[in-house]
């Protein structure tokens, strides 16, 4: 089992971020279903091990909070952009949460996150987009903010991998206090 934790999104956002899809050469979109911000990617997973993460999180006491999406960019491997994504606004309350989840699993025995965490919602996988064409999208959508959006629970999610996108489970909420 592949499992990550994230923030599932409502419907109405959804609607609004998959309005930003089309017009990019070169751009997989993602299916608006499967949009959510990865708090922790955990990988492939041993039911028992699992539990265990599922019992680490469970015990987590955090509060909500509401979280504002704004701004368009990418992400680079190699120097080439490889990811399309909208990003959202600093925010102490989802630095702490994603903290928490960390201390939480490791404390259960999983590997720390080697990655930084960058908060965001993926749009689109890139190959080769045209330089001039994904600069001028980025650019076109920059300005792209959402109203505050409250978050009142976190999701263990398990992954399969499909022929042409993954497809998401939601197998557990946590609701946040």
């Amino acid at each position: 089992m592949r499992l990550f934790v994230a923030l599932d999104l409502p419907a109405a956002l959804r609607q609004r971020l998959a309005l930003l899809a089309g017009g990019l050469p070169g751009a997989r979109w993602i299916r608006p279903e499967n949009y959510h911000l990865t708090l922790r990617f955990i990988g492939e997973t041993p039911g028992y091990r699992a539990e265990e993460a599922d019992l680490a999180l469970a015990a987590l006491r955090v509060p909500g909070f509401s979280l504002t999406f704004a701004g368009v960019g990418t992400f680079e491997k190699a120097g080439k952009p490889v990811s399309l994504w909208v990003g959202v606004e600093r925010n102490p309350a989802l630095e702490h949460l994603q903290g928490k989840i960390e201390t939480a699993l490791q404390r259960a025995g999983f590997v720390p996150e080697r990655r930084r965490f960058i908060p965001h919602v993926s749009l689109a996988r890139l190959d080769n987009p045209p330089g001039e064409k994904l600069a001028a999208f980025v650019q076109a959508h920059n300005l792209f903010r959402a109203a505050p959006v409250p978050v009142g629970h976190f999701t263990l999610f398990s992954s399969r991998l499909g022929k042409e996108q993954a497809v998401y489970i939601a197998e557990t909420d946590y609701a946040l206090a």
